[in-house]
Parts: C-alpha cells; sequence; structure tokens
C-alpha cells in the first residue's frame, strides 16, 4: 500500500528487497554502528511493518515496526543525513502510530540514544514519554551506550 504524502512523487510504501541496498547506503550513512543487511532482510522475512520514503525513486528514509499483542515497537526510524531536517522523521513517526493503531495496538515503545537529541526532541514532542532505561544497550565508540525507552499510549 502507498500512501501520497504530498504533491509530486513523494510517497510512502512497503520496502522491498530491491531497496535494501538503499537502505543499506542510508543506514551507513546516518549511524556508527548501522544495521546489517541480514537484520533487515530478517525484519522483512517475519512480517514486520517495514516501509521506505521515496520521491522520484531516491529513497530517503525507512521506518521498521513490530506489532503484537497489542504492543508496538519501533525498532529502527531513518532518514538519510542530507535529507534531515525536511520534517521526513515527523512523517515515518506519524506513519507508524497511524499504522499501530490500525493493528489495534493500545502502545507504542521504541528505544532511543540519549546522545540522538534530534530523535529525542522529535519523540518527546510527538507524546512520547521515558519509561525506562535499558543500560549498555547500543553499542559505541567509547563501549555501549544506554537506551532511553520511550512509550507513547494509543
Amino acid at each position: 500500500m502507498s500512501a501520497i504524502l504530498s504533491p509530486g512523487s513523494m510517497k510512502l510504501r512497503t520496502m522491498l528487497e530491491d531497496d535494501l541496498d538503499s537502505v543499506i547506503n542510508i543506514e551507513e550513512a546516518a549511524y556508527s554502528h548501522p544495521w546489517t543487511l541480514g537484520i533487515f532482510k530478517d525484519c522483512m522475512r517475519v512480517g514486520y511493518h517495514c516501509q521506505v520514503l521515496e520521491q522520484e525513486g531516491i529513497i530517503h528514509g525507512y521506518a521498521v515496526m513490530s506489532a503484537a499483542v497489542g504492543e508496538a515497537h519501533i525498532l529502527n526510524v531513518c532518514v538519510h543525513p542530507l535529507s534531515q531536517g525536511s520534517g521526513f522523521g515527523r512523517l515515518l513517526v506519524n506513519h507508524l502510530i497511524d499504522a499501530a493503531r490500525r493493528m489495534r495496538a493500545e502502545i507504542i515503545l521504541l528505544e532511543v540514544r540519549p546522545s540522538n537529541k534530534v530523535a529525542l526532541a522529535l519523540y518527546h514532542d510527538m507524546g512520547f514519554c521515558e519509561v525506562g532505561t535499558r543500560r549498555h544497550y547500543y553499542p559505541s565508540h567509547n563501549g555501549r551506550e544506554d537506551a532511553l525507552i520511550l512509550a507513547l499510549n494509543l
């Protein structure tokens, strides 16, 4: 299913295997410790909600979410560094919230690095609240970094 996001050719659509080269390129450009190709393939294989944000054949970002038993979990939201600041991250998260509601989730959860101030501000602005911490969750250049657990009641 595709959703037209603005006039012209911007659209949000299901991630396809043919998209994975672009997705990996974005992942590697945006993160110091990126997901592997195998992780994305596994997410698609098990039926997670995997979407890409595309304009005129160029993928600007993507999102991955799982949902089960009344709970949705945002696993990855990423916008290419050259496309950041354009509202694409908010658009992707709004889509995930809407999708979680359609899946009858009652709550949506995610983890975010405390050092990712831009993402943290976005999530707080969208109504997510901190509900916990996962100690030493993320790999970092200096060992491990905690993750803040955020939740939004739907």
